[in-house]
């Protein structure tokens, strides 16, 4: 019989086609994520949390209010009551702020409300990039395990024809054996592949919030390895938009204005309001007035939580710095690793795999034929999907350091649209 893989993998080499059922499209399966992740909705809460936050440092200090009440007795020099009576105050303060002091909290408010929206942006983010590579990985997991599952029904295939033929001597038994222990060898490779695909089906399930064991149409994914910018535009880019990187500089922006509001904090508030007093004894006198009272800044200069934030604003400033060269250090590591794996796979795809490919089909007609002997049968086989195995691991490291860059550098790379 003349066997053919029926998986070509000029398939899964340019476009590999992973689908089950009516499929939908792998921006799709993205925005179907996006909408029912559970864990956006912690994201979405903070977002409201720091809006309160926001209103509560815009608001005016309640008004205090106070009261004194007694009694009086007016005696003359020689101990003689003159007259009694009762004797009461009443005041009201409002406090009033040192300029700019409301302006400083509510800018750090405002920047907390934007790290929260940031929060939310870079889970999002990162949430797409997981479901395309899950996705990814079940493409290959299921180009690889039909191409497995080709190569052991082959040999299933040959040792049922083999097993039916007269015996015809040791020789005979001795290859069907062989080639029954290598079917049985063979069939983990597509269980490996399956058990891929069925695990990535299992991510994506509980990324987009549905059960773990719920039916999932994979979409159709084109895993085509296509060229990436310069190395220069990956590396500015990921310096602009990488969201680690900006919650580091909006932190440290926030630091600026808590630095500028423990400076402020050196004059102490006013308190301003009215008051009324009232004495009866001899006499009904009334006071009314304004009383203002505000703590005196000697002893206390709000020293040192100005050095305290002084100091956090440097450590921040430090973590940026560090963490711009990890970034730049990963997206330049990330990019040599798609290079060269792309290169890799591309090498395969264009000269070892057709030649192992045509070599096994050739392999297979000779054994039928008796002009090979079965040590070379199953070694051009298992080459052949050796080869396989070669390439998938290849596109596996370059989609795997892609989507890596992708999350850097905030880009789609795996399109034609950047």
């Amino acid at each position: 019989m003349k066997a053919s893989i029926t998986i070509s993998f000029a398939i899964a080499l340019a476009a590999i086609v992973c689908s089950g059922g009516d499929t939908t499209s792998l921006d799709g399966l993205v925005a179907e994520a996006l909408a029912g992740n559970p864990e956006i909705k912690a994201f979405s809460a903070e977002i409201v949390a720091t809006k309160g936050e926001r209103r509560t440092a815009g608001e005016w200090q309640n008004p205090e209010a106070s009261t004194e009440a007694g009694a009086k007795i007016v005696r003359d020099y020689h101990g003689n009551t003159l007259g009694d009576g009762i004797m009461w105050t009443l005041g009201a303060t409002q406090t009033f702020e040192y300029p700019g002091r409301v302006t400083l909290r509510k800018a750090i408010a405002n920047h907390q409300i934007a790290l929260a929206e940031l929060g939310l942006e870079g889970f999002r983010t990162a949430l797409a990039a997981r479901v395309r590579a899950a996705a990814f990985r079940a493409a290959l997991g299921k180009a690889k395990a039909g191409a497995a599952d080709e190569i052991a029904k082959r040999f299933d295939e040959l040792a049922t024809v083999l097993s039916q033929r007269p015996a015809a001597g040791v020789a005979q038994q001795a290859d069907v054996r062989i080639i029954e222990a290598s079917a049985i060898a063979l069939k983990r490779r597509p269980l490996e592949a399956h058990r891929e695909t069925q695990s990535a089906i299992y991510e994506l399930n509980q990324l987009r919030g549905a059960r773990v064991d719920s039916p999932l149409a994979l979409p159709n994914i084109d895993l085509t390895l296509r060229p990436l910018p310069s190395v220069a535009t990956l590396l500015a880019t990921a310096r602009d938009r990488n969201y680690d990187v900006r919650t580091r500089v909006l932190e440290l922006e926030q630091q600026g204005y808590k630095i500028r509001l423990a400076l402020n904090e050196r004059w102490p508030a006013v308190r301003i309001g009215p008051v009324a007093h009232n004495e009866r004894a001899d006499t009904n006198e009334y006071l009314v007035g304004i009383s203002a009272s505000l703590p005196l800044p000697l002893w206390n200069t709000n020293t040192g939580k100005i050095e305290t934030e002084r100091a956090r604003a440097a450590k921040v400033e430090a973590e940026l710095m560090a963490l711009i060269r990890d970034v730049e250090r990963k997206v330049a590591d990330a990019e040599f690793t798609y290079r060269s794996r792309r290169e890799e796979a591309d090498d395969l795809q264009k000269s070892v795999l057709p030649q192992l490919r045509e070599a096994a089909e050739t392999g297979d007609r000779n054994y039928r034929d008796g002009a090979i002997p079965v040590s070379i049968y199953t070694e051009l086989q298992k080459q052949y999907l050796d080869s396989i195995d070669a390439f998938t691991a290849a596109q596996a490291a370059a989609i795997e350091a892609r989507q890596q860059l992708e999350q850097l550098t905030i880009m789609r790379l795996d399109s034609e649209k950047r």
